[in-house]
């Protein structure tokens, strides 16, 4: 049952739950389609490095819903322990086992296992590049860093409660302030791109009034299209200093679309299909780059491309089955462990001024409360933001950006 916590009479109105998940759903399953295109599909010549855009910008979508996501529920439910179990709940049980079986037939060392299962491994060694991330696992760089932004934003509201978000914004300035001074227009490092799931943060913190309304409603008047070709611009190596824009224009994109839901481009985005791939986008995210290194990722170009059709095909099955078979399980678990572990604390909601907090916003934040149950898995989404890519040889021109670890520059 959909219920509205309204805070404030100048809150935004709340949208009916569908309407609300499908504009963000079409987001997630327009970046992780993009994502998939970069590493399996020719974008076209490479001195254009297409492949590279199309990533980055599905990435930098992606972090934005995740950070507005998460920000969202913890505006509403600071409770930091039933927040974390949740969130491992939802990330830890798919991607373990893929790491499981990746670093099997990787025939890795031990210091390798540690940095994989714990995700680090997206951080610089010693040597100051590359890092340990492997061909089969280069692409969980994002959800290393995702991994590392949920531990870290838990402190910061365990230390801050009320004042600690508030800090996410400028904290987002001063990586963009980073990336700028060494001159890194992406790569997979976390402090070279966690600036775009903070901008996300911002944008939740906009959209839910803690700025007060004229920040709000700034996102009525945003348009769309021309923001979303300078976002498209900004993904290209060619766009050059717009790179370090990207997080905020981003923010604009997606804020925009929520605040105009009439819009054309909102329209586009409640499309059906967009949506149905938004519930299966994590599974889809975490395998896809396994199939690569099998029958159906082999051959020269032609062959290879010619089995893509299969490819996809197997890869939506497997999808869906991890989704609705595997993950669900402890998604429905998770949800009754964190209720226990917010017994232990005792902290109170923060009610902010001009807040409207419904629970599609705090669905989505929490894929596994709306959006898996076997009952109707047609209507899933995460970010999961939710919501999430070893490239063949003639992509590799993506990987600096989506799925290699080292630093575009």
């Amino acid at each position: 049952m959909q219920t509205t916590q309204a805070l404030s009479s100048e809150a935004p109105a709340a949208t009916g739950h569908g309407a609300h998940l499908s504009v963000l759903d079409g987001w997630r399953g327009l970046s992780i389609l993009l994502v998939l295109a970069a590493h399996l599909l020719p974008l076209g010549p490479h001195s254009l490095l297409l492949n590279h855009s199309a990533g980055v910008f599905g990435m930098v979508i992606f972090f934005i819903l995740s950070g507005f996501l998460i920000t969202s529920f913890l505006l509403k439910d600071q409770r930091i322990g039933g927040f974390l179990v949740k969130r491992f709940c939802r990330v830890l049980p798919l991607a373990w086992l893929y790491l499981v079986i990746a670093l099997v037939l990787s025939v890795v060392p031990l210091s390798k296992w540690a940095s994989h299962m714990l995700f680090y491994a997206n951080l610089p060694l010693e040597d100051g590049f590359p890092n340990d991330l492997l061909p089969m696992t280069e692409h969980l760089w994002s959800l290393c860093m995702e991994l590392q932004f949920y531990v870290g934003v838990a402190l910061l509201v365990a230390m801050l409660p009320k004042r600690g978000l508030l800090l996410l914004p400028f904290i987002g300035m001063a990586f963009t302030a980073l990336r700028w001074h060494d001159g890194v227009i992406a790569s997979s490092i976390s402090y070279y791109r966690i600036d775009e799931i903070l901008a996300g943060c911002t944008l939740a913190l906009v959209y839910h009034g803690v700025f007060g309304v004229r920040a709000r409603d700034f996102l009525r008047i945003v348009p769309l299209w021309p923001v979303a070709v300078l976002l498209a611009f900004s993904s290209m190596p060619q766009g050059q200093w717009l790179n370090f824009l990207r997080p905020y224009l981003a923010l604009l994109l997606v804020g925009g679309s929520l605040m105009q839901p009439t819009s054309l481009l909102v329209r586009v985005l409640h499309n059906r299909m967009l949506v149905f791939v938004a519930g299966i986008s994590y599974a889809l995210y975490v395998i896809h780059p396994m199939l690569t290194f099998t029958w159906l990722g082999s051959g020269d170009v032609i062959v290879k491309y010619l089995k893509r059709p299969l490819f996809f095909a197997v890869l939506f099955m497997l999808a869906y089955g991890s989704t609705f078979y595997y993950e669900s399980w402890f998604m429905k678990r998770g949800k009754r462990w964190a209720d226990k572990v917010n017994g232990w604390f005792d902290i109170r909601p923060w009610r902010t001024p001009a807040v409207a907090v419904t629970a599609d916003v705090v669905a989505e934040a929490a894929p596994d409360e709306a959006q898996l149950e076997p009952t109707a898995p047609e209507a899933d989404a995460t970010v999961d933001a939710e919501d999430k890519a070893g490239a063949d040889d003639d992509l590799g021109a993506v990987k600096a950006s989506t799925g290699a670890p080292n630093a575009l520059r």
